[in-house]
């Protein structure tokens, strides 16, 4: 199980950058695609990619329960909830109000939800790759 708290955050954070920092990325500069498809597009593959981010977390946390998680896994994990709770409950879907709004052809106010949100991704990768790094470390010394 020592194992899959390690594997859980690292299939997440190459998840995360799959999705969100080269498909999405990609995706807007696409010269074929108008803007509103393209925000549509996202906002689909963001609505799932939430859903597959519940899923990553619930797993990781489970994994922890069924091991001696370290303090420091603990805290990544608690610190990735709140962060995600906060791309879930309120930047979501103020992005998809806006996305809503574009695709009507009103334009919206500016925000920095989207940055915001870039900004929480960024922070979920780093405290990902700690938690990795940290757990791989920990397995290697367990095997002496």
């Amino acid at each position: 199980m020592e194992i899959a708290c390690l594997l859980m955050p690292s299939l997440w954070a190459g998840l995360l950058i799959g999705v969100c920092f080269i498909a999405t990325p990609a995706m807007f500069r696409a010269q074929s695609l108008t803007l509103p498809v393209a925000l549509d597009v996202g906002r689909t593959t963001f609505a799932r990619w939430n859903a597959i981010e519940w899923l990553l977390l619930g797993t990781m946390v489970l994994a922890m329960v069924f091991t001696r998680p370290s303090a420091f896994a603990v805290a990544s994990a608690g610190v990735l909830d709140i962060l995600f709770l906060i791309q879930s409950m309120i930047l979501l879907p103020a992005l998809n109000k806006r996305v809503a709004t574009i695709i009507a052809g009103r334009k919206p106010a500016p925000t920095s939800d989207r940055l915001l949100y870039i900004t929480i991704d960024v922070a979920k990768l780093c405290i990902l790759a700690a938690v990795v790094w940290k757990q791989a470390g920990r397995i290697m010394s367990a095997l002496g």
